[in-house]
């Protein structure tokens, strides 16, 4: 099933993946997503080490910011986080994972 209208609406993740998928076809926003996920993980690392908590929104910057530009210039659509933001959070995490594991290519 393609979802492509702003409205649509998902019953589960499961449904919801497929078309975050697809709003991610472009390699460079992909790889932009990979980095700005990294970057998430090295700031909440840091906040935990140093006791710094300033870098937790670091980290909301890091991963928006390199997700962002991704969409913005390269994918030229709106982030998924703007109509479904915690599908879309998810989305992120599960892309990363399947970008470590080689079922997604960068």
């Amino acid at each position: 099933m393609a979802h492509t209208a702003h409205t649509d609406h998902f019953a589960s993740f499961a449904e919801f993946y497929p078309y975050y998928l697809s709003e991610h076809g472009n390699i460079v926003s992909r790889r932009l997503h990979f980095v700005g996920s990294l970057g998430v993980i090295g700031c909440l690392a840091m906040a935990l080490a140093t006791g710094n908590w300033l870098w937790l929104p670091a980290a909301v910057v890091c991963g928006y910011g390199f997700a962002w530009v991704g969409h913005f210039f390269f994918e030229k659509n709106k982030p998924a986080t703007f109509r479904h933001p915690f599908y879309s959070l998810m989305g992120d995490w599960v892309m990363f994972k399947d970008i470590c594991t080689g079922k997604i290519s960068l």
